[in-house]
């Protein structure tokens, strides 16, 4: 039986971890560390109060309180993070203090509670970076990896997973959309570029990769460098427009295109030789019947 810590609990990806981790029974203690006392409470009585969590008020810029919530985990997922690029753009020192000072608060206080294994959540945003949010994932990812050089063989074994936007995870453009046809039956959905590509990744497939890295035997170059989805799919957002411009009964959806920001990519990347513009492309009816599921 083991004890675990996820910071960020109370977001997209960690409502969708801890709930995975609850189907299981090899988990006796499941700590969730967030900041928001709201998202808690609405969490806590969506989970019916499970007596197996235990909840912590907290900041993973705050190293004492981190530290205090870590004692007696063996396992931390690190998933807290600034993460919407805009406001990095606009706010690239509060990027650095909670995506930068932030891993290492989780390094720190992990080799000091003496856990076994911690795992970073990363973001494609790291390859290549050109926005604020990038580099600071990208520092992050190398803060990780690079702790398993002082800990040997005695200390926590640090991983990294990097992957793309999940469908429908919160601030995605599925749900924005969604949001812009409840509200207005015949909208004109504003886009980047219509010829921009993204990976299509589910929650699910997201969590797996997470607890593979967590709870899986590792290969020795996952040491070293980010653990990625293998094979994901790719869209160009035009498709992805007229998909769920079908999903509402709209055959030929107008399109306000904007043009991409400086801190946007035209397509994203996992690591070389594995880009959105070079993946199998998915068809509007694939895309349909994907969103089906979101």
């Amino acid at each position: 039986m083991s004890s675990i810590l996820v910071t960020g609990g109370t977001g997209s990806f960690g409502q969708a971890f801890v709930r995975h981790l609850l189907d299981g029974q090899t988990h006796e203690r499941i700590c969730i560390y967030s900041r928001g006392e709201h998202s808690q409470a609405a969490m806590r009585e969506m989970l019916r109060d499970n007596s197996r969590l235990r909840w912590f008020i907290g900041d993973v810029r705050d190293r004492d309180r981190l530290r205090r919530a870590v004692t007696g985990c063996d396992v931390v997922v690190h998933a807290a993070a600034l993460k919407r690029i805009e406001v990095g753009h606009y706010n690239p020192i509060e990027m650095v203090k909670t995506n930068i000072l932030g891993a290492i608060n989780v390094v720190e206080a992990a080799i000091d509670a003496g856990a076994t294994r911690v795992v970073g959540l990363s973001s494609d945003k790291a390859w290549q970076p050109i926005s604020p949010y990038g580099f600071s994932k990208a520092l992050a990812e190398a803060i990780f990896l690079a702790a398993n050089n002082t800990t040997g063989t005695t200390g926590p074994t640090f991983v990294v997973t990097r992957y793309g936007n999940v469908a429908g995870s919160a601030g995605s453009v599925i749900p924005k959309w969604n949001g812009v046809f409840a509200s207005n039956p015949d909208p004109a959905l504003e886009m980047t570029d219509a010829n921009c590509t993204r990976f299509y990744m589910t929650m699910q497939q997201a969590v797996e990769l997470v607890c593979d890295a967590a709870f899986g035997a590792l290969q020795a170059e996952s040491l070293e460098r980010p653990i990625v989805p293998e094979g994901l799919p790719a869209y160009r957002l035009i498709e992805l427009g007229q998909a769920i411009a079908a999903k509402y009964g709209h055959g030929h959806p107008l399109f306000h295109v904007v043009g991409l920001p400086p801190w946007e990519k035209l397509h994203e990347g996992m690591r070389d030789g594995y880009t959105s513009d070079k993946a199998r492309r998915l068809s509007v009816d694939e895309l349909r019947s994907l969103l089906a599921e979101v």
